[in-house]
């Protein structure tokens, strides 16, 4: 269970007028960026002399997802990051009726399924008690960043 914001719509004026949603913070504040990022499109972005590529993020495997893992996960049912894959889908739908068109390069449900190209140690920590941690932050191989320069590679040659 994640965090959770309260959000307050409507007149601050007339309290029993507002309308309160609950909703879930990691996604809010990522549709809340997206919002941002396409309102500065809108406003700033030449259409005519200009492609967008919205590549989505890098997974982050938490603790030690990606210990001793050699062989990618393809079986992989739950992708950490589908609501957030969703909300950007969403966003460059509507920018699009909008007019401006955002190619989306589709990068974090791939990347995910390989754990096993993360498997360096972290030596050295200062925290109290910890001579080594697992890094699952950096891609250590090579294949997982090659592969998303190939895809935008293509996006940009067929354009």
């Amino acid at each position: 269970m994640g965090s959770y914001f309260v959000g307050r719509w409507g007149s601050f004026d007339n309290p029993e007028e507002a309308i309160y949603k609950t909703v879930e913070m990691k996604r809010r504040r990522y549709e809340m960026a997206l919002n941002t990022w396409a309102e500065w499109v809108e406003m700033n972005v030449n259409r005519s002399k200009t492609k967008l590529y919205f590549m989505g993020s890098s997974p982050f495997i938490y603790s030690s997802g990606c210990y001793n893992r050699t062989e990618p996960d393809f079986g992989e049912t739950r992708w950490r990051n589908h609501s957030n894959m969703i909300a950007l889908q969403s966003m460059a739908k509507q920018l699009s009726e909008r007019g401006v068109k955002v190619d989306v390069l589709r990068i974090t449900e791939m990347s995910e399924s390989r754990k096993d190209a993360r498997p360096s140690v972290f030596l050295g920590s200062s925290r109290a008690k910890r001579s080594k941690w697992i890094d699952c932050v950096h891609w250590c191989l090579p294949g997982v960043p090659d592969v998303w320069n190939q895809i935008l590679y293509q996006y940009i040659v067929e354009s």
